[in-house]
């Protein structure tokens, strides 16, 4: 084939899409390509989509499997809307994906794989490489699986083994189109696959006739290059939302100078934090793997009795199951962190779905009065700076906090700067001067109202505890009425204190204005995306992204009285501005809600703030 003469563009950012079924390595594709960008100096932001079905049927749109990102030299804080280039491995994958591309965007597809069959099991009624339906693309038909059996023709490989090297083809191509060194994938595919040379071999094969395939096909007339983005110096890596989790728990435990112990129950899409944590044995990190959820959560609580930074993960039927043990460390008092990496619901509902209405779950979801502190990660790479947070406040105020997380977090990644340790605050456990026949575990500081923390065994500080009502400052079991609603009361004022330790509620914009979008977790990007694009516009807009939810900031109050609109946008049905109707009954609150399992995007928040200015 006669080599095309090609021009090159240069793109301040772009989108790119890979999806096929679960079997074809979409998410390996995507996270190498998004590696090979975060090392040539790109700005990224991921979003794998992955199928609820464990083992769905080949060929379905219920078993296709996606991941999406956007590099840029400008600052990135989504993985973009729609796709300027989406690589569909099947039909099912064209079928379910093609409402996320960019009308003039480019679709590259297996022809190989619409057979007649595969287009039907898609849902098809006939071929829509053949029809007018993909007109408004620059449609690029390539016969994939051909020409990966040519590329690694002689080698002795079955057909599945040769047809699973169809991702690294398609992702030579990609790397040719946006001017990718393929280089770093192919140390990876050595070191993954260094004990199987003949995989190693036709994978890289694959990988280098991908790349010169898209340099000689005509349909792909021109390559485009992305420079690094401006961006403040240090030492980065690219890191997912769980891994973020784990490392920020791993910094608080050597801060604190006590062992982290994570007790959980496998549960997607929090089973990948304890997967990063046992790993770090060596460190004085205990994992646990629990047979169910309430052993997960009750362990955790008797290695925090026992002295050790106790955590536990989960999400939102697992944080129900754990319910009565959560109120049992807020009885305790003991600085206990528990995660919620949200999923659509309710019961199993959507398992590897987005969701942000596990809220009042978090906030009420224990029976009696038993108030948690509630924080909210909003980024994947901040994941680690409120997880981290979350453990400095469960010991500093002798309290369980919950970390809400979610899919789209946890799964999701971006770049991330290594903090020094020196920066990070330190952690104070706190602890008593009285000892023996003075000792009282339930006396309070005067100001954080919290109790010491004392590890069971010492001499001098022996007490009780277990789950039947405490006596104020002994700590024996009472029954007293008075007494009863005395702890009570204490243990809510003990959070609402919290308030005084926790940083002021920053605003995006002017303090004042007509519109005030507010947020929480991980619908920071998008809002924040918006947000600046109206600015820019010359628009009257400003926004509130909330990490702190129980109790919120100090300044809440004061920075919604100073705009005409307040519009609240969540994935759930309305729980965060129906908290904050019943905290500031005063003011009136706009909601924007999704509930699809999907993130929310640039697009459907400009169309509904274009209605308030």
């Amino acid at each position: 084939m006669a080599k095309v003469e090609k021009t090159k563009e240069v793109l301040d950012k772009v989108v790119i899409r890979f999806a096929g079924d679960s079997g074809d390595g979409m998410q390996l594709t995507g996270s190498q390509f998004t590696f090979t960008s975060a090392l040539s100096g790109n700005d990224l932001a991921t979003f794998p989509d992955f199928p609820a079905e464990i083992r769905a049927p080949v060929g379905t749109v219920e078993g296709v499997s996606g991941f999406q990102v956007q590099i840029g030299k400008v600052h990135i804080h989504t993985p973009g809307d729609e796709s300027d280039v989406f690589v569909a491995m099947n039909p099912a994958a064209l079928k379910s994906n093609l409402k996320w591309v960019k009308k003039g965007g480019t679709l590259v597809v297996d022809t190989d794989s619409f057979t007649k069959k595969d287009i039907e099991k898609a849902g098809y009624e006939e071929n829509p490489l053949e029809n007018d339906s993909l007109q408004e693309y620059n449609l690029v038909q390539s016969p994939i699986s051909t020409l990966v059996k040519t590329a690694v023709e002689g080698m002795d490989l079955d057909m599945k083994s040769t047809l699973r090297c169809r991702n690294m083809f398609a992702l030579g191509m990609m790397y040719w189109l946006f001017d990718r060194d393929v280089n770093q994938t192919v140390k990876f595919l050595e070191k993954k696959f260094k004990n199987k040379p003949a995989i190693v071999e036709a994978n890289i094969k694959a990988l280098h006739a991908g790349f010169f395939y898209a340099e000689t096909v005509e349909a792909l007339p021109s390559t485009y290059t992305i420079p690094p983005a401006v961006i403040e110096s240090g030492n980065y890596r690219h890191i997912s939302g769980n891994q973020a989790t784990a490392w920020g728990f791993l910094a608080a435990s050597q801060k604190l100078g006590r062992d982290l112990f994570y007790g959980s129950y496998p549960i997607t899409p929090a089973s990948d934090i304890l997967h990063e944590l046992s790993k770090f044995k060596q460190m004085g990190v205990i994992t646990m793997q629990a047979e169910d959820e309430i052993a997960a959560v009750c362990a955790t609580i008797g290695a925090a009795y026992a002295g050790n930074l106790g955590v536990t993960a989960s999400s939102g039927p697992g944080i129900a199951l754990k319910g009565e043990a959560i109120g049992l460390a807020v009885m305790t008092e003991l600085p206990v962190v528990i995660i919620d990496v949200q999923r659509a619901g309710p019961s199993t509902g959507m398992p590897t779905k987005t969701e942000q209405a596990d809220l009042m779950q978090a906030l009420y979801g224990r029976n009696s009065d038993s108030p948690c502190i509630v924080l909210a990660a909003s980024t994947p790479s901040n994941c680690f700076n409120y997880a981290f947070e979350a453990a400095r406040l469960a010991v500093e105020h002798m309290t369980p906090v919950i970390l809400l997380s979610d899919g789209y977090l946890g799964n999701g990644s971006e770049p991330w700067k290594y903090p020094k340790m020196a920066d990070l605050p330190e952690i104070k456990a706190p602890g008593t001067k009285s000892k023996g026949e003075d000792f009282l575990p339930y006396a309070r500081d005067d100001e954080k109202m919290n109790r010491a923390w004392v590890v069971p065994g010492t001499k001098g500080y022996e007490h009780r505890i277990g789950g039947i009502e405490k006596e104020e400052l002994t700590g024996k079991i009472s029954y007293d009425p008075e007494n009863h609603e005395i702890m009570v009361k204490v243990r809510a004022e003990k959070v609402a204190r919290v308030a005084n330790y926790i940083p002021e509620q920053e605003v995006v914009g002017e303090d004042k204005g007509e519109v005030l979008l507010v947020g929480w977790g991980s619908t920071r990007g998008s809002l924040f995306t918006v947000c600046k694009d109206l600015q820019d516009e010359g628009k009257s807009v400003s926004m509130a992204h909330f990490n702190y939810l129980n109790p919120l900031p100090k300044n809440t109050a004061e920075i919604l009285s100073n705009f005409k609109k307040i519009v609240v946008f969540e994935l759930n049905d309305g729980q965060f501005a129906n908290y904050l109707r019943g905290v500031y009954p005063e003011f009136k609150y706009e909601k924007y809600n999704k509930v699809q399992g999907m993130p929310l995007t640039v697009a459907e928040i400009k169309e509904e703030v274009s209605k308030y200015c």
